[in-house]
């Protein structure tokens, strides 16, 4: 897996004294940037004197034995970064970290060849040492610097064995042939750091990019078991560090993350408050993020991690101080093959999705308030909302701009005292409001319906010339902390939606009623086939469509799909599941609802529109057929008898006009309720649910 490369962002770390950088012998780095004589006095019978070298005297001026001597001295010398004085250190100008070695062209060719054998660990020391003293600074990031302190371990053990190396030169006993014997199993692994290094030096790697490049670089090196080794043991060191930010976040919920090197991110710009507002819930999904450059070890297991102390830090919002038991055999201190890890991070996900399982459900009765929620807003207890709609009629057929949404709350807080649902203590979290446009309107305005834009992009529904409060009528329900993680604002707004539907269709129902009513008035005065005769037919004709409507939307959409919803929730092991299973019910039932059918859904609110038209004009109708001061005074017998069939039929054949616009409300009605059929089985096909409807409405085809 290729690194990503990630830097720092924090900018809260201090800065490197300046002191550190201007006096040399802080870091070590005087030693590579001035010449030392000779660190022997006698070798081999040999005086220093004898032989020191100047440098006007080329090394090809003495005999093989005594540049070898000399060689040694400049090589052991060169392998801790100090310039000889047969072999020199060129730096590239402007590129300070990349170092060569050259030797005297007159020394002896066979010398030569072993000391450019050993000129590479040199070279790779130096770019070591560079790197640590580099990295060691603050602005590098935790990972780097514990990097560098493994870095710093190994160049101590190398320095011992240089050290040994000259002490066995000072005895006497080391040749080159000996140096080279003894730095060859040091040349892989300073050689492949070396590479780790300047990959990480060149692309400014930190946090998670080193591990990975180490770990990265660890399975390359699977042919060389010591070279894996080491490079797996530095991947452990350097992972420390990160291990000890995870661990805090896994076990507390706690991001200490001081130079911006761990995945996971906070936007604490958005808090918990706003999940009552914000309709893409970005609290929820944003407050915490998973950033790139996620660790190769951890990248199965970073939604996990993240999810692990999103749910302690509810915990913590909530005033419920909870940490994750930890023992020593949950430490997160150690990765390797045995995967131990991820045992832990998997317990630890496991108590903090169980603790706000727990706690949502039981202290903050979750599934009441779902269940009330579906008293109100999908119509479930509907005594009240009848109750409602009877003191609140004046009010509700006023215009948008004149409706007063504080007399709308007094009166249905009026009926809430009234009715059953008194009884419910989570009724006063129900509050009403009036939207400002209608249902298909609002429908093309949500961005994340997939009907939406065919809602925004349809004209072929005509809308009411003066939008009242029976189309925009809309109940609320104030959810509060933590449970406004469930029932989200895009919760709230397709609960109100459905809700929306369902007390449009009611207030049809009503009025439907009534004008059954009045037809039933007149069922005295025998007026079998004149037009009040045909009116009555339509008018049950009407009732059996809006009622067999609601009856799929309440029996076959609304209550099958909440038992399942309430089954899944019982068995949730989590609260994002909590949170899926909701939205999946939600949608479902926005979609079986024909609420992102545009096309069903346009048909039934011409229906509905031709419906309440009908039941308007039913008393103008009734009125204009038969003489009648008040209708209430039909229930007197002497009143009814008082006027003959024969008298009725002559008034209704004198006002054509009526038969007329009966005859005109009838074809209307039943052209639109006829292309409906077609257009459910069609769509049947797709949407299996419609075959019911579909059942229901060519029934009142049918009965047409």
């Amino acid at each position: 897996m290729e690194p990503t490369t990630t830097t720092t962002t924090s900018s809260s770390f201090p800065s490197t004294p300046r002191w550190n950088i201007d006096r040399p012998f802080l870091t070590g780095r005087f030693h590579q940037e001035a010449k030392v004589t000779s660190r022997f006095t006698e070798a081999k019978g040999f005086s220093v004197d004898s032989f020191s070298a100047g440098p006007d005297k080329a090394i090809g001026c003495f005999d093989a034995a005594v540049q070898e001597l000399i060689v040694i001295d400049d090589l052991l010398s060169a392998m801790v970064g100090i310039e000889g004085r047969y072999i020199l250190i060129k730096r590239v100008r402007g590129k300070e970290d990349n170092v060569t070695f050259q030797v005297d062209p007159s020394m002896d060719l066979a010398l030569q060849e072993l000391a450019k054998k050993i000129f590479p660990l040199c070279e790779s020391f130096m770019m070591i040492n560079q790197f640590v003293e580099s990295r060691s600074q603050f602005k590098n990031g935790l990972v780097n610097h514990a990097f560098a302190a493994a870095l710093r371990a190994l160049l101590l053990d190398y320095q011992a064995m240089v050290a040994q190396l000259e002490h066995q030169f000072q005895l006497g006993r080391l040749s080159m042939q000996g140096l080279w014997f003894y730095c060859q199993p040091m040349m892989g692994s300073m050689q492949a750091l070396s590479t780790v290094i300047q990959k990480a030096s060149t692309n400014d790697f930190a946090g998670s990019a080193v591990l990975n490049l180490l770990q990265s670089q660890a399975k390359a090196m699977a042919g060389d078991n010591a070279v894996r080794s080491l490079l797996e043991k530095m991947t452990q060191c350097a992972s420390n560090a990160y291990l000890g930010i995870l661990e805090r976040w896994v076990y507390e919920g706690v991001i200490d993350d001081p130079y911006g090197e761990f995945f996971i991110a906070e936007n604490k710009s958005l808090q918990k408050e706003s999940l009552t507002l914000d309709y893409d819930a970005k609290f929820w999904r944003q407050r915490y993020s998973l950033k790139d450059g996620i660790p190769s070890f951890l990248a199965n297991i970073a939604g996990k991690i993240l999810t692990t102390g999103k749910y302690l830090n509810v915990m913590r919002e909530c005033g419920h101080h909870v940490q994750v038991p930890v023992s020593e055999n949950s430490k997160l201190m150690i990765f390797g093959s045995n995967h131990h890890y991820l045992e832990c991070i998997k317990a630890a996900y496991d108590f903090a999705s169980c603790e706000l399982l727990n706690l949502i459900k039981e202290k903050y009765d979750l599934i009441g308030k779902l269940r009330s929620i579906k008293h109100y807003l999908l119509l479930d207890q509907g005594d009240f909302l009848v109750h409602f709609m009877d003191i609140s009629r004046d009010e509700l057929t006023k215009k948008i701009d004149e409706i007063s949404v504080e007399k709308l709350q007094s009166l249905l807080d009026l009926a809430l005292r009234t009715t059953a649902a008194a009884a419910d203590p989570c009724n006063e979290d129900l509050t009403c409001c009036v939207e400002r446009s209608s249902l298909l309107k609002r429908l093309g305005a949500l961005k994340d319906l997939e009907a939406s834009r065919t809602f925004s992009d349809g004209n072929d529904l005509e809308e009411p010339v003066s939008v009242t409060g029976l189309e925009t009528f809309s109940l609320s329900y104030k959810v509060q902390w933590p449970l406004s993680i469930v029932i989200s604002r895009k919760a709230l707004t397709k609960y109100q939606l459905i809700f929306r539907f369902l007390f449009h269709c009611k207030h049809v129902d009503r009025q439907l009623c009534g004008a059954w009513q009045v037809h039933q008035g007149v069922r005295a005065l025998k007026m079998r086939g004149t037009a009040i005769s045909r009116s009555s037919l339509l008018c049950r004709s009407m009732l059996k469509f809006i009622n067999s409507l609601l009856h799929y939307l309440t029996f076959e959409v609304l209550e099958p799909n909440w038992h399942i919803m309430h089954s899944r929730l019982q068995t949730a092991k989590s609260i994002d599941e909590v949170v899926q299973h909701h939205d999946f019910f939600l949608d479902k039932c926005l979609r079986e609802c024909l609420l992102l059918l545009p096309e069903v859904l346009k048909k039934v609110e011409k229906l509905k529109s031709l419906c309440l038209q009908y039941a308007a004009a039913t008393q103008w109708l009734i009125s204009s057929s038969i003489d009648i001061p008040k209708l209430g005074e039909l229930s007197d017998g002497s009143v009814a008898n008082s006027r003959s069939p024969s008298r009725a039929l002559k008034l209704t054949t004198r006002n054509p006009s009526v038969a007329d616009s009966i005859l005109k409300f009838e074809k209307e009605f039943n052209a639109e309720l006829l292309s409906l059929g077609p257009i459910l089985s069609s769509s049947s096909q797709a949407e299996p649910y419609l075959t019911h409807l579909a059942q229901w409405i060519l029934g009142v085809g049918k009965d047409q």
